[in-house]
């Protein structure tokens, strides 16, 4: 600091220009030949970016409490330096003046500040009062708390507290027929196998564009140095999506597929791989149950001509695909959330766990294995549930806990025993992330009593009766809880808050404890105080079979690497048997359904997708201006010909409409494009009046779940289809 006040001083004309320019010199020195600067002006903080799936270590320099830069760590043991746009809003989000400080309170159509303990109070009276009666609390947890150990830990207590019977969430707009398969197949939920990029030789993507969102159920930083390692070692990426994606264009090879097609597909390569006499399980044949031969009868059923017909790939290109998985070499299939937001989404997630077993390519290096985490939930959790209840509006079955967040909106409108009187949605904004995004913003102006976890004031949130805003991002430690067990390599790291926590500010964990307990003392329960969720975690990496203590991971500022991938079955399965389980009898059933499907010629003239840019993350980014800079992202892609045909030029607004709703969004004519096919990337539509994200709001774009249909979804998972949406177009003016 005596620098800064020579400086101040010499600026001030107290000093002679030559005393100034001296001053001057020693400042240019100390930054060229010390680290006095740095340590005199700044600190610096390692730390681990929450932002998506990638965990990417990062350095936050630091003066006060103003981030001066973030910057990539190359000593991270997964990351090595590499970092996206994303982390470096952090900042944005740390110093938003959007960001909410404080308790609000509706009063009308207005709000207003109240003290924490108000809060509580009042909330904890009024939910009491109401599922006294014949309604019920609901819970809606958005994307976010996956990245948010402490959330994660306490939403099952609030559930508890409130007695509401499983959650609404976004595990069922993405990725719960992952989650039911790994729990059919191998015995638990968290059984995910992992795709060992670093040595494959060959693989398949389908439904996923890992260079713009750095991994998907795949924590795998620097994915596209990943692939040109794999390119260079004289591997070979294949992808499958209805548009060129970021991805796409960096593959040895891409191919055009129909939009919900991905049933066909997978189908007709275990077709394939039989007729080449490519079925090789290897050292897993003794590991396989009596389904396995259940399983081919029911693929066999079909015929290569037919799926490859529907799904828009021609024979050739899937026998020689066949070929290269089965080739006895290290491969990999790989399908993520544009196999499982559709109407097969658990089916498909079924084939692709075929395919990898029946190539030999399950639990072997450079195929697909089992991480295996610091904190291992295949010990520390139960493998789920499936039906243990239904939901109200559907009877649909419980699938791990999680009810059909498209049917949300009716479950809030549907009048009789068991209606959503109490809303609490945490870290979520389900009217741009969920099929029918208008109707739930309508149903959820007459929910009885609404209180929302969230820092924002957004087009969800904004009909709350109260919000209750977490600290910053900077103010909080971060652990990667539930996505260190899809890393690419075995690791760990932790990383303590930068700042401490601003005058009368609260953890997210920290405000789901104190609605715990004032929700049981205000009902008389009055149980034990839920166990902090620092202490929690300690208490489980403490308790893990690796030699690391919390002790350790908190002077490892860099991390801690666990070693590759290795093979770990069958100690691994969770099967009551030992076995994999090749052939759950309702996926079995389930792909039946495809022969009625074969034979229904196509309607829809166009078939929507989603999209996502590796500038965004779903909803909740668009409030950065580092993020939403340049040009605009929100746009209809369409391909020449249908442009054309429509008579839609460059930039001009198209009309996208259908029986759900109807959006205008500006045309970007591209090749990438399948013909048909037409693309609006997800999370935009911050035009809803009453939200209050002054930078989003400088662009909302439109959302596509205004078109996407709340009645569609996997009859096994429940989750939402949101790929493949009939729409039709035309020229506005």
């Amino acid at each position: 600091m005596q620098f800064k006040t020579l400086l101040a001083a010499s600026s001030a004309g107290q000093h002679k220009r030559g005393y100034e320019k001296m001053v001057r010199k020693i400042l240019a020195r100390a930054r060229r030949e010390s680290h006095l600067w740095e340590t005199v002006m700044s600190e610096k903080y390692k730390r681990t970016c929450h932002l998506c799936e990638a965990n990417c270590g990062v350095i936050i320099e630091t003066e006060g409490r103003k981030v001066l830069s973030i910057k990539g760590n190359p000593e991270h043991v997964l990351s090595e330096g590499y970092i996206c746009p994303k982390a470096t809003a952090i900042a944005d989000l740390q110093d938003d003046p959007d960001r909410l400080r404080a308790p609000l309170k509706r009063v009308g159509d207005d709000w207003q500040e109240v003290s924490w303990d108000d809060a509580f109070a009042e909330i904890a009276a009024r939910v009491n009062e109401i599922v006294a009666g014949p309604k019920r609390a609901a819970l809606y947890a958005g994307n976010p708390n996956v990245h948010n150990y402490t959330s994660s830990l306490h939403l099952r207590s609030l559930m508890k507290a409130v007695g509401a019977r499983g959650h609404y969430s976004a595990s069922t707009l993405d990725q719960l027929p992952h989650e039911l398969i790994h729990k059919w197949v191998y015995g638990h939920r968290a059984l995910a196998p992992v795709a060992d990029i670093d040595r494959t030789n060959y693989m398949v993507i389908l439904g996923g564009n890992p260079a713009a969102s750095n991994g998907s159920l795949w924590t795998v930083p620097n994915v596209k140095k990943r692939i040109k390692d794999l390119q260079a070692r004289g591997g070979k990426l294949v992808v499958l999506d209805p548009r060129r994606t970021e991805t796409a264009k960096i593959a040895d090879e891409h191919h055009f597929i129909k939009p919900s097609g991905d049933v066909a597909f997978l189908t007709a390569i275990l077709l394939a791989l039989d007729e080449a006499g490519l079925v090789n399980p290897g050292r897993l044949e003794a590991l396989l149950d009596d389904g396995w031969s259940q399983a081919w009868a029911a693929v066999k059923e079909f015929n290569i001509a037919d799926l490859s017909a529907y799904c828009g790939v021609a024979e050739e290109t899937i026998r020689e695909i066949a070929a290269n998985l089965g080739a006895d070499q290290p491969a990999i299939m790989y399908g993520r959330m544009g196999v499982s937001v559709q109407r097969f989404g658990a089916v498909n997630q079924w084939l692709i766990q075929l395919i990898n077993i029946a190539c030999g390519n399950m639990d072997r290096e450079g195929g697909v294995l089992f991480n295996q985490p610091l904190v291992d939930f295949t010990v520390a959790s139960g493998g789920g549930g499936y039906g243990r209840f239904h939901s109200r509006v559907s009877g649909r079955p419980e699938v791990l806990d999680n009810l059909p967040t498209c049917e949300l909106a009716e479950d809030i409108t549907m009048p009789g025993e068991g209606q959503i009187g109490v809303l609490f949605t945490v870290a979520g904004n389900p009217v741009l992330s969920a099929p029918g995004g208008r109707q739930l913003d309508e149903a959820l102006e007459g929910v009885e009593f609404m209180v929302s976890v969230d820092p924002y004031i957004n087009e969800t949130t904004r009909h709350a009766d109260y919000i209750l805003p977490p600290c910053g991002p900077l103010e909080k430690d971060h652990y990667p809880l539930l996505l260190a067990g899809f890393g690419v390599r075995n690791f760990a790291a932790y990383s303590p808050a930068v700042f401490e926590k601003e005058e009368g500010a609260k953890s997210d964990g920290e405000i789901l404890e104190g609605l715990v307990m004032a929700i049981e003392a205000a009902s008389g329960k009055n149980g034990p105080a839920p166990v902090p969720a620092k202490m929690a975690l300690a208490a489980m990496v403490n308790g893990s079979s690796y030699d690391v203590t919390f002790e350790d991971l908190e002077a490892a500022p860099d991390g801690i690497d666990l070693g590759a991938l290795r093979p770990s079955m069958p100690e691994r399965l969770k099967t009551e048997d030992g076995k994999i389980h090749c052939a759950p009898a309702a996926c079995v059933e389930d792909l039946k359904v495809l022969h009625e499907l074969l034979a229904e010629p196509a309607q829809a003239r166009f078939r929507l997708t989603g999209r996502r840019h590796i500038r965004s993350n779903n909803s909740w980014l668009h409030n950065s201006r580092r993020l939403v800079k340049g040009p605009n992202r929100c746009t209809l892609m369409i391909h020449p010909e249908d442009a054309a045909s429509l008579s839609l030029a460059e930039g001009a607004t198209a009309r996208v409409f259908n029986n759900i709703g109807t959006i205008e969004v500006p045309v970007e004519i591209t090749e990438d494009m399948m013909p048909g096919v037409v693309s609006i990337p997800h999370g935009f539509g911050h035009n809803r009046s009453g939200s209050k994200l002054s930078v989003a709001g400088e662009r909302p774009g439109a959302s596509i779940n205004d078109l996407t249909d709340p009645s569609q979804s996997d009859p096994l998972s429940g989750n939402a289809v949101l790929n493949g949406t009939p729409v039709s177009i035309e020229a506005v003016g």
